[in-house]
């Protein structure tokens, strides 16, 4: 799906600001825990959905958890969420009506996952502690399936195809475009 591989300079940053991207880390899993349930919300009558996105959430939560603890034994807290400019400039390219905005959203989060995937693998790959490498190489996996899912979700409708090839271009953009941080995304 993604264009775009993750610049070498990303992976040299997390490395060298770990702390600061363990801490966004936990904020893109509390968020991804309170999409699923948001997804559920919205759209209840999806055939599927409301299993599926209920187990996500709990997955998500579980590995909010796992972070969390990581924090701990690393001294951190969870400061203040500023937010992350990747996901809003996907969420931006979100049509309104609700058919069109479900499949969106569908197709955003299969973005988001498979970046997810692409840099949590890096840093499965790049950072010196062993547990950690192991640690981030399940959620790599883990953030995979997550990815899929959407993706077969967003599979099932109309139109899914053209849409992912236009969100494939515009994440390719912002990876190009947006300043390299601290962060998973």
């Amino acid at each position: 799906m993604l264009l775009v591989a993750t610049s070498p300079a990303w992976t040299k940053l997390a490395v060298a600001r770990f702390d600061e991207v363990l801490v966004d880390h936990a904020h893109c899993e509390k968020k991804a825990a309170a999409h699923a349930l948001s997804m559920l919300s919205a759209f209840p009558r999806e055939p599927g959905l409301a299993r599926a996105m209920a187990r996500l959430a709990r997955e998500e939560a579980g590995h909010l958890a796992q972070v969390l603890a990581l924090m701990d034994k690393r001294g951190l807290v969870l400061d203040r969420d500023l937010g992350d400019p990747y996901v809003q400039g996907l969420q931006a390219a979100v049509r309104q009506p609700s058919a069109p905005r479900f499949l969106d959203r569908l197709i955003v989060s299969a973005f988001i996952e498979a970046r997810s995937e692409e840099r949590l693998r890096l840093l499965s790959l790049n950072l010196p502690d062993p547990d950690l490498r192991d640690f981030y190489g399940k959620l790599a996996d883990s953030e995979k399936g997550h990815g899929s899912l959407f993706l077969r979700l967003a599979r099932k409708h109309a139109g899914c195809e053209a849409r992912v090839a236009e969100f494939a271009g515009l994440e390719a953009n912002l990876i190009r475009d947006l300043p390299i941080r601290p962060a998973i995304h």
